[in-house]
C-alpha cells in the first residue's frame, strides 16, 4: 500500500523571516500613499514590541485591530502592486538561512511545503512563491468593489490555523502523524499539536515552557540572508498557492543553543 503524502507547515514571521511580514511593508505602503508617517511610526513601535518581547494574545488582538482599521478603504490592486515591486528589497535580507535549508530538506524528502501565517495573502502568497512553497494559508480580509472594508472574513490565528491545516490535510490526503510544523509563538500551539513532528523555532517564553513539557525539539535560527544568494529546488509543476485566507493582519524568543536534528527522509 502506497504511503500517504506529507507536508511541512511553517509559520512565517520569526520562523522563516526575521520580523513581521506585514509590518515590514509599512514604509513602502507610506511611499505608495496608503498610510501616514504617524502610522509608520506606530507600526515601527509594534515591530519593536513584537521582536523584543514577542506578542501575547492581547497584543496580537490590538495589532490585528490596528492593521484591519488602517487598511480600510485601501485599493487591493495597489497593495498587490506595492508588494510585488518591493518584495525582494524588503524580504530578501530577512530570510533565515536555516529556514531555507530546512525547506530544501523537506522538498528533497518529497514533502509539500505550506506557509501558514496570520499575515495576509497579498503579502504571504508572493513570499511563499519566492520560497517555492506549494501552498499558503493566510488571513482573508473582506473586500468590496476592489477595496478592503476593514472587516476580516478569516483570521489565520491560533486554533484557526490548526483547523485550516486539518481541512487541507483532508483535501490533500496528508498523513498528519507524519507531517512537520514549525513556529515561534505559543499562539501556534494548536498548529504544532496537529502534527506528529512539531518544532519550536526561536520560541517565546511560553512556547519554550510548553516545548520543554511536551518534549518538542527547539531550533534556533539567527542567520538572515538574501534569498537570491540561495538556490532553491525547482517547484513542482503543480505548485499553487492555496489561500485559505488573505489580506492584511499581523502574524503572531528563545535564543538558546540547540542543534538542528537531521530530518528523516
Amino acid at each position: 500500500m502506497a504511503s500517504r503524502p506529507t507536508a511541512a507547515f511553517f509559520d512565517l514571521d520569526k520562523t522563516i523571516i526575521a520580523k513581521s511580514s506585514t509590518l515590514a511593508f509599512s514604509r513602502p505602503f507610506q511611499a505608495g500613499g496608503l498610510i501616514s508617517r504617524r502610522a509608520v511610526l506606530r507600526s515601527t513601535y509594534a515591530q519593536f514590541v513584537y521582536l523584543v518581547g514577542g506578542a501575547d494574545h492581547d497584543q496580537m488582538e490590538k495589532m490585528r485591530q490596528f492593521m484591519s482599521q488602517l487598511c480600510a478603504g485601501w485599493d487591493v490592486a495597489t497593495v498587490k502592486e506595492i508588494v510585488a515591486e518591493t518584495l525582494h528589497h524588503i524580504v530578501d535580507p530577512l530570510v533565515y538561512d536555516e529556514a531555507v535549508s530546512l525547506i530544501e530538506e523537506h522538498r528533497l524528502a518529497g514533502r509539500d511545503v505550506v506557509i501558514v501565517s496570520a499575515s495576509g495573502s497579498e503579502v504571504v502568497e508572493p513570499i511563499g512563491a519566492m520560497l517555492g512553497a506549494d501552498r499558503v494559508i493566510a488571513t482573508r480580509m473582506e473586500v468590496e468593489d476592489g477595496r478592503y472594508t476593514g472587516g476580516i472574513a478569516f483570521y489565520a490565528y491560533a486554533e484557526e490555523k490548526a483547523r485550516a491545516i486539518r481541512e487541507l490535510a483532508d483535501e490533500a490526503g496528508y498523513d498528519l502523524a507524519e507531517c512537520y510544523a514549525y513556529s515561534d509563538s505559543v499562539t501556534d500551539a494548536p498548529m504544532l499539536g496537529a502534527v506528529g513532528h512539531p518544532y519550536a523555532v526561536n520560541p517565546d517564553r511560553d512556547l519554550r515552557r510548553l516545548a520543554a513539557a511536551k518534549g518538542w525539539p527547539v531550533l534556533v535560527f539567527n542567520r538572515p540572508v538574501a534569498l537570491r544568494s540561495r538556490v532553491l529546488p525547482a517547484g513542482r509543476p503543480t505548485l499553487a498557492a492555496l489561500a485559505v485566507g488573505g489580506a492584511v493582519a499581523v502574524g503572531g524568543m528563545l535564543w538558546a543553543s540547540a542543534r538542528k536534528r537531521r530530518l528523516e527522509a
